[in-house]
């Protein structure tokens, strides 16, 4: 293998036992890895985070089963080369055609994928860090088995640089000490292309035989060199990362110019307005409830437009949003009440809160002791609506902004001390 090769390329997995992270699929006994075994694999997409082994899966299944085997990126590619992929595996008795970043097929793109899908010419692989439900289309997801991959966990990252490190030619050539990982671990970004490009970059700067890593090291060469291992559109996650950061740190400035970069280099409007969709609810929420819904206009807005004049929409919401007042109290909410339900699995519904539509369950006290809401003071009547084992437990921590300290005071006035408000 050519040393001028990348070192994610040169150690790119051939077979399931040599992937790192994703046991929930590849591992013995799990239902991808069956399906490579036996030899009947569908149609599918794997969705996950950039850098976790979905083009790695789809070159192993490949290998493993030893047919044809096309790949297409949904950046450079449309309609002309699928269609030309299809021809020709009709000549092959199988064949795979996996499909890079398949969220950025426009419909007709993916119209074009459906035949050959449906009678078995070929067996897509799609991958994406995108919400398959969102961007691919119905026809094409109802015929494929969508598979969620897992973000790499620092051991799994660790256990990789251990491993190239062992395993290399090229880096055998060095005495690697692997002092410390943090900074690889945090530039990375849980990405293991991005960590392996990085770890040879550091290694590359130093020509002696013995190299001490450290978090220093890294972080100088990281600093200096960051746009040579930037190499596999790492970048566009980046951009995204500071966009939202600007305006959870309430800098419009920052939000707009890392809007216009996401503009410049031709990002899908509607990528950038999701962003901001989900962000009015993550980092603003009931500090200012007005947020989600101006976000929800800008995707509607957005998706009817398009470029050049989605710009000045985008921009609207995002320095809105920036400038906005901000809480993630109903993110720390919903994630404190799974948790909940994780640690206490399926409670019981209380029975006076039941539904009951029959004699059968009123016989059975459902509903009794039932108090309409409307009937009390102010339409509220203390009464009990968790299970007994987290009764008094307060999800809902309203955040200090002027909004919420008026829900605070609400919810202080209806229950007293008992949720602590």
């Amino acid at each position: 293998m050519t040393t001028n090769m990348p070192l994610a390329e040169r150690m790119r997995p051939t077979t399931l036992d040599e992937l790192i992270g994703q046991e929930h699929l590849t591992g013995k006994g799990s239902i991808l890895r069956k399906a490579i075994e036996q030899g009947q694999i569908p149609s599918m997409i794997l969705w996950g985070p950039p850098g976790v082994g979905k083009t790695t899966i789809a070159n192993i299944i490949a290998h493993t089963l030893n047919i044809g085997y096309f790949q297409l990126s949904a950046i450079s590619s449309g309609v002309k080369e699928v269609r030309e992929v299809i021809e020709q595996a009709k000549k092959l008795s199988k064949a795979i055609l996996f499909i890079d970043e398949i969220h950025r097929f426009n419909k007709g793109q993916q119209d074009a994928l459906l035949g050959a899908v449906e009678k078995g010419t070929i067996t897509l692989i799609g991958a994406t860090t995108e919400n398959p439900s969102f961007e691919v289309n119905s026809a094409l997801l109802s015929r494929s088995q969508v598979y969620v991959l897992r973000a790499l966990q620092e051991q799994d990252l660790v256990n990789l640089l251990h491993q190239v490190i062992a395993k290399d030619a090229v880096l055998k050539r060095h005495n690697i000490t692997l002092q410390e990982t943090a900074a690889l671990i945090k530039i990375s970004g849980g990405d293991a292309r991005k960590l392996l490009n990085l770890f040879e970059l550091v290694i590359n700067q130093h020509k002696q035989q013995d190299v001490v890593v450290t978090d220093a090291m890294v972080m100088t060469i990281a600093q200096q060199k960051i746009a040579l291992y930037d190499k596999q559109g790492e970048q566009h996650y980046d951009i995204i990362s500071a966009f939202i950061k600007s305006m959870r740190g309430s800098d419009p400035n920052g939000a707009v110019y890392w809007l216009a970069r996401m503009i410049e280099g031709g990002e899908d409007v509607k990528f950038i307005a999701r962003r901001m969709l989900i962000f009015a609810s993550e980092d603003v929420g009931n500090a200012n409830p007005n947020a989600l819904l101006l976000a929800n206009a800008t995707f509607d807005a957005v998706s009817k437009i398009g470029y050049p004049e989605s710009r000045i929409i985008l921009s609207q919401c995002a320095t809105y949003l920036a400038s906005s007042a901000k809480s993630n109290a109903a993110y720390e909410a919903i994630g404190s009440a799974l948790q909940a339900v994780q640690q206490h699995g399926d409670l019981p519904v209380p029975l006076h809160i039941r539904n009951a539509p029959t004699k059968l369950m009123k016989d059975m006290n459902y509903g009794k002791n039932y108090q309409y809401s409307h009937l009390g003071d102010n339409n509220f009547i203390p009464q009990e609506y968790l299970p007994a084992p987290l009764i008094g437990t307060s999800f809902y921590k309203p955040g200090n902004n002027a909004r919420e300290n008026e829900l605070r005071k609400f919810l202080k006035d209806r229950w007293q001390e008992k949720y602590g408000y």
